[in-house]
């Protein structure tokens, strides 16, 4: 296929539509829950059920596996990561958790496994499930793994230890990424509750309300059929980091729309301070790095619907967005000057789960 296929923004009527309705979820629900979520360190009781509305994990999963057979479309879910991402990223990506392991299985699975694994996901309740990629160690690379997975007969028994894992403690399935074949890298699904298979509630400085886990295997054995077919780690993390690069640009632009106002209303030395021009150029520019965040994320995933190369562009809108949002987030507290140090504005949990984005490997897979 030719690298010349025109990189066209215009969204089509479905994604119009389907936007409206997450960006009404995202104002109405998310938006007035977020804070509360960040105190208790969870979702609130029947959040995650009221997303299932959105219908988004439903969507991808074949029919003949009770889903509604839609066609799998990378651009569609970073639109949607996106407007979830304007409403809390934490929730957001909770949301998501359950897409990421479809999407992963739809990609990796014989049609066998789909039929399997999927099953249990279609369902008009929300029903969690993640990909358990990261690992403990502050030089981690996803192609070099500590987990191990090692073949015994017609299983598999996985030892190792996975950090950061959305919905750890609740996933009824997890995809594990572990060292197999000499060092090749292989994709398991683990049902919850395998003996040798535990996970501990994590906290950590942001995204308190997705409540990550750090999950132990022990020794899991698994059979042979729940390795997937054929698993790809380079589209795996470039279509996640795609994925958690979506969000960081709604959780921006929720930053950027929360500072203009503020800066037409409040008064320094007898005017708003948007007419200082040390506040203006920092919000223009705020503006300027968010439009190139949005463009590098929309063009990488184009590229990837399109069935063309993508792996430089993934790169590129992961590198762009871990930079600058934290500069977006720095800044919007910035504006609010010492105000934007208190927990009464949204502005530092904002900061907060911004700095997640050039940490995260795996988390949700678009």
């Amino acid at each position: 296929m030719s690298d010349d296929l025109p990189f066209d923004l215009s969204l089509s009527e479905e994604q119009r539509i389907m936007r409206d309705s997450i960006q009404r979820f995202a104002a109405q629900q998310m938006r007035e829950l977020a804070r509360d979520a960040d105190e208790a360190g969870q979702a609130p009781a029947g959040f995650y059920d009221a997303s299932c509305e959105l219908g988004l994990a439903l969507l991808p999963i074949p029919e003949d596996a009770g889903g509604a057979g839609q066609p799998r479309e990378p651009m569609s879910n970073v639109l949607a990561a996106e407007d979830l991402g304007y409403g809390d990223m934490g929730l957001a990506l909770g949301t998501l958790a359950p897409l990421g392991f479809i999407n992963a299985v739809l990609d990796f699975g014989t049609p066998e496994q789909q039929q399997a694994f999927l099953a249990p996901l279609a369902s008009e309740t929300f029903v969690p499930a993640s990909i358990a990629l990261m690992e403990g160690r502050a030089t981690f690379e996803p192609s070099a793994l500590q987990t191990r997975a090692v073949a015994d007969g017609d299983d598999y028994l996985i030892t190792g230890e996975k950090r950061l894992v959305p919905l750890g403690c609740q996933a009824r399935q997890f995809l594990v990424v572990a060292a197999c074949d000499e060092g090749a890298p292989a994709a398991f699904v683990v049902p919850a509750g395998t003996p040798g298979l535990s996970a501990e509630a994590s906290d950590y400085m942001g995204l308190r309300s997705l409540e990550t886990a750090t999950v132990t295997l022990d020794a899991v054995r698994v059979p042979a059929s729940h390795r997937l077919a054929a698993f790809d780690l380079e589209r795996l993390v470039d279509l996640s980091r795609l994925g958690i690069a979506a969000l960081a640009v709604g959780c921006c632009q929720a930053v950027l729309d929360y500072c203009i106002p503020y800066a037409n209303e409040r008064t320094a030395f007898g005017e708003p301070i948007a007419r200082r021009q040390s506040v203006a150029f920092m919000i223009a520019n705020m503006a300027i790095e968010l439009e190139g965040m949005r463009l590098l994320v929309w063009r990488a995933a184009s590229r990837a619907q399109q069935g063309l190369p993508f792996h430089r562009e993934a790169y590129l809108a992961r590198v762009m967005c871990a930079e600058k949002a934290m500069e977006i987030g720095t800044n919007g507290i910035q504006v609010f000057g010492g105000a934007g140090f208190i927990r009464d504005y949204p502005l530092e949990m904002w900061y907060r789960n911004l700095r997640a984005v050039g940490l995260l490997e795996g988390a949700v897979m678009v």
